[in-house]
């Protein structure tokens, strides 16, 4: 199979640099790959080279593996693609602009390195990726085309979004308005809420895997770590280990429990919306551990005290997304893309804004900030409730006192 860290002007530039090949070898093998071709699926210059003898199989297995070191492109081509150029990585692979040979059009190819290849948890954690995505038709989730094996390398190909993520905004010192924020956080929950419906929860909603197309449409990537909800031997297995960004994590996933649901995620949205409207993550430390201990036992600065040009409806839906017991955040995407809809219209969130006194919203016009959400219910509030009393009680006593005071001058 040819040589995926090269493509023909690459080998050919290359060869001729080390002198493994002549220039008049290589046009030779040009003319007999163009022979052969069966004008689609062209064989690549490299096995040509091989096929000629002017190219040893173990001259090009050294520069396949110089090329992997070196972070370039898989040591083989995968079937049916061609890699164009490298245009990301994470912690697990390596993502790819490539080219679908049958449709001729762009695509992305992620391709798990050959040194993660050997560990069966990788292996497993990219298929499930793959079967994942599969499973999963929506206009606000990166979609998957491909998925398989070829020469030792292990691939996913998905669509190929022309754009940056949100991370890469933040990165530049973006901070978004409410409204900017909104319309993606809404594309983003109703890509979550199609997953749910469909038996998977995300586990690592962030901005790196929130990609924006130049027309900005929000669409989610990276299902590396999605579960389905009823995958109980998964659950099993990954109890007590904490699977996530630590920025954007949600308390249960750090504390490693098995019943973790579609909450967690709405959480992981609801940092990453904090993120966006303030400009920084909801909680910051030295360490990653420190970071994750604040997610458990740290209050929330409320993210409409660092931008005061936020609504307070809007700090409501995120200081609600982001409660540490996930009972008290929204019971799903559904009800969120209710409370979205109406801040985005100018009203008040239903669900974030229960036990705001609503009266405020009346004189307000869209886009002014909502009315600040009441004190909880406590000591606090109820000593507030009773001022009126107390006032009473403290005029009527200086009102004696007063009358006391008359009557004994006037006795003197």
């Amino acid at each position: 199979m040819a040589d995926g860290s090269f493509d023909d002007t690459q080998i050919t530039r290359v060869v001729i640099e080390r002198q493994l090949a002549t220039p008049e070898e290589v046009r030779v093998a040009a003319e007999q790959q163009r022979r052969m071709s069966d004008g689609s699926h062209p064989r690549p210059l490299a096995d040509v080279l091989v096929d000629l003898g002017f190219l040893t199989r173990t001259q090009l297995l050294r520069l396949q593996g110089s090329s992997e070191d070196s972070g370039g492109r898989p040591a083989q081509q995968i079937p049916g693609y061609q890699l164009l150029n490298k245009c990301g990585a994470g912690a697990m692979a390596v993502v790819y602009r490539g080219k679908q040979l049958s449709l001729d059009r762009i695509v992305a190819v992620k391709v798990l390195p050959k040194r993660l290849s050997k560990n069966a948890e990788f292996v497993t954690r990219f298929y499930r990726e793959g079967r994942a995505a599969a499973q999963l038709n929506h206009n606000n989730i990166v979609q998957a085309i491909d998925v398989g094996e070829a020469n030792g390398f292990h691939y996913f190909v998905m669509e190929f979004v022309e754009g940056c993520t949100v991370y890469d905004e933040l990165a530049n010192g973006k901070v978004y308005t409410e409204q900017e924020a909104v319309q993606i956080i809404t594309q983003i929950a109703q890509a979550l809420l199609h997953a749910h419906e469909r038996g998977f929860i995300h586990r690592d909603v962030k901005p790196k895997n929130i990609m924006l197309t130049k027309e900005r449409v929000a669409k989610l990537a990276d299902m590396g770590l999605a579960r389905e909800t009823t995958d109980l031997e998964a659950a099993m297995a990954e109890a007590g280990r904490a699977y996530g960004t630590p920025y954007y994590i949600s308390p249960e996933q750090i504390r490693g429990e098995v019943d973790i649901d579609h909450r967690a995620d709405l959480y992981s949205l609801g940092a990453t919306f904090y993120h966006m409207v303030t400009g920084r993550v909801p909680f910051e430390a030295s360490t990653p551990s420190g970071v994750m201990h604040k997610h458990l036992k740290e209050p929330l600065t409320p993210p409409d005290h660092l931008n005061t040009t936020l609504t307070a409806g809007c700090g409501a839906m995120i200081e609600m997304l982001m409660a540490k017991d996930r009972e008290d955040r929204y019971p799903s995407a559904r009800e969120l893309l209710e409370d979205l809809d109406a801040l985005a219209r100018g009203r008040p969130p239903k669900y974030a804004m229960q036990r705001v006194d609503e009266s405020g919203y009346d004189t307000l016009s869209a886009g002014q900030p909502l009315a600040k959400p009441e004190r909880p219910r406590g000591v606090g509030a109820t000593l507030e409730s009773n001022l009126p009393t107390v006032a009473t009680v403290l005029g009527v006593v200086a009102g004696i006192s007063i009358l006391v005071n008359i009557i004994l001058i006037a006795t003197r």
